[in-house]
């Protein structure tokens, strides 16, 4: 039986978003780019996972997560994607 690939999504704050490239900088597969001032995941069916966008973003402006959150995800009305990711710890 083969084993199917795990796959990844971005969660994109443009809002905190300031287009400095870093993120893009750091992606080993080179699949960020910057669509009017913001990145912007043009290949995601390409991520790894390694996260290194979402470690080295200065502003906490990128997460990476597994697909199979994004079908909880709508299920999650407590999380506010506005808010930058360490204001949902408490």
């Amino acid at each position: 039986m083969a084993e199917q690939k795990k796959g990844y999504f971005h969660v994109i704050r443009e809002k905190y978003c300031k287009g400095c490239g870093i993120c893009i900088a750091f992606c080993p597969k080179q699949l960020l780019v910057l669509k009017n001032g913001k990145v912007f995941p043009e290949r995601p069916e390409i991520c790894i996972g390694c996260r290194m966008c979402e470690y080295r973003c200065p502003d906490y402006a990128i997460e990476v997560k597994p697909i199979e959150e994004k079908e909880h995800q709508d299920q999650d009305v407590g999380i506010d994607l506005t808010l930058p990711p360490e204001a949902h710890h408490g």
